[in-house]
């Protein structure tokens, strides 16, 4: 079917120890920027890390904040929620590729008319909800996704990190001060089987007005 590249992708979490050639990586960022970009602003950035050492130190920024937050928190339910998830948050330290994938300035189409135009700020906000700059981001991402499982490889969109994403900004230090960490997507070969939890059905999801 010529959809399979989409209803195989999955989200992998564990990888072979097997490391992936540049130009394969290369490919599959360039076809992140080929992802569609409100008024072509293509406010993103791809930091690639291979080191084994600096994906280890990403780890540890991350048990570290967690242990942190707490440690500073008194809620014991709340910290056993979070806590259940630390293995989650650091699935990709046995990745052989990290991306780390960064937001740029997106500015609101038409804001200073609607604020000009006596528009309530709960419909502005309403409108600067729906984000999008971030939309921008979310497009590349999926198209890594997708082309890593067309060319083999598997990959996993990760948010769940991002409660530690200024102190990784910190340890990176990119030249690019008004990016910020938007996700991680370790890219790898796919260990193990592959399966994901069932999609609802169309009626469920999908209305037609005619």
């Amino acid at each position: 079917m010529k959809l399979d590249f989409i209803y195989n992708r999955h989200s992998v979490r564990k990888f072979k120890d097997q490391e992936i050639p540049k130009e394969d990586i290369k490919e599959i960022l360039k076809a992140a920027t080929y992802a569609p970009s409100g008024k072509n602003i293509q406010n993103w950035h791809f930091v690639v890390i291979q080191s084994k050492e600096k994906i280890n130190e990403i780890v540890k920024i991350i048990e570290n904040k967690h242990d942190y937050l707490i440690n500073n928190c008194d809620d014991e339910e709340l910290n056993a929620n979070f806590s259940k998830f630390l293995r989650y948050f650091t699935l990709f330290k046995n990745a052989p590729v990290l991306v780390m994938v960064f937001a740029g300035p997106y500015g609101a189409s038409g804001l200073e008319v609607l604020q000009k135009a006596n528009i309530s700020d709960q419909e502005i906000n309403s409108i600067l909800n729906k984000a999008p700059g971030i939309q921008n981001i979310g497009a590349a991402v999926q198209n890594i996704q997708l082309a890593a499982t067309a060319m083999g490889y598997g990959a996993c969109w990760m948010t769940g990190p991002n409660f530690a994403a200024k102190e990784i900004e910190d340890y990176i230090n990119i030249d690019k001060n008004d990016y910020t960490l938007a996700c991680l997507v370790p890219i790898g070969v796919p260990q193990g089987d592959l399966k994901s939890p069932k999609r609802k059905p169309l009626n469920e999801v999908v209305t037609f007005i005619d």
